[in-house]
């Protein structure tokens, strides 16, 4: 019997899944095809697998491959269930030859600082043809047609924070958050340093690094905490 309850971090990372990277809650694979016929093909078995499972992935495809995203409708945690599916998913894609490529694994949400994120959180529904109270558990709003592939959440100021954000001398009210697997993440900051950037805190590391680029402007690199 399958279980619906969501995992932690450590506890997906533990079960040593290759071909997936848990983000920004969910866990995704990307899986290369030679060609859309391969990729429609592979897409068309792994929703046959998911329908049978129970469960809905999240899948994208072109010519070039497929990503498929698990978690749990609800909460977009991680559970039993998806790790099977997940699995079962890496067990499809070899048997068919085609490699996954976990390094290339990311996810971006954009935030934006607020005193209050229940006032403007309206507004943004509004502009994306949403209901205000279609958030993920961290409090976002989330496109439900699919078409806005990033996030977007508030962030509130905290005096309770463990690691609270730095302060800036550039106004700035959006950043940008980049979820990558948290064997990549030291590699990404090493290239945004070397193409100009500036580390501004790592106080928060390993779940979360906070960068600067040449004009000033932050955003975070962040990634599941697995310790």
């Amino acid at each position: 019997m399958g279980s619906s309850e969501s995992l932690s971090s450590a506890q997906i990372h533990e079960e040593g899944l290759s071909d997936w990277r848990q983000l920004a809650g969910p866990i995704r694979a990307r899986f290369l095809t030679a060609d859309f016929a391969e990729a429609l093909e592979f897409a068309g078995t792994v929703g046959e697998v998911a329908e049978r499972a129970g469960i809905a992935p999240e899948m994208t495809l072109t010519a070039s491959n497929v990503v498929v995203t698990l978690s749990s409708e609800d909460e977009r945690g991680v559970s039993r269930d998806d790790l099977d599916l997940a699995r079962a998913i890496s067990e499809l894609a070899a048997g068919q030859e085609l490699r996954a490529e976990p390094s290339s694994l990311q996810q971006a949400e954009f935030a934006l600082n607020t005193m209050s994120g229940a006032r403007v959180a309206g507004f943004y529904a509004a502009l994306l043809d949403a209901e205000s109270d279609e958030m993920h558990a961290n409090g976002g709003l989330v496109d439900p047609t699919g078409q806005v592939n990033s996030g977007l959440w508030w962030q509130e100021p905290r005096t309770n924070s463990r690691f609270p954000l730095p302060d800036t001398e550039s106004p700035q009210r959006w950043h940008l958050d980049v979820w990558v697997g948290h064997d990549v993440v030291e590699n990404r900051i090493d290239a945004a340093l070397a193409a100009g950037g500036r580390l501004v805190s790592d106080a928060a590391a390993p779940s979360y690094w906070v960068l600067e680029d040449p004009d000033g402007n932050r955003a975070c690199l962040c990634a599941p905490m697995v310790d």
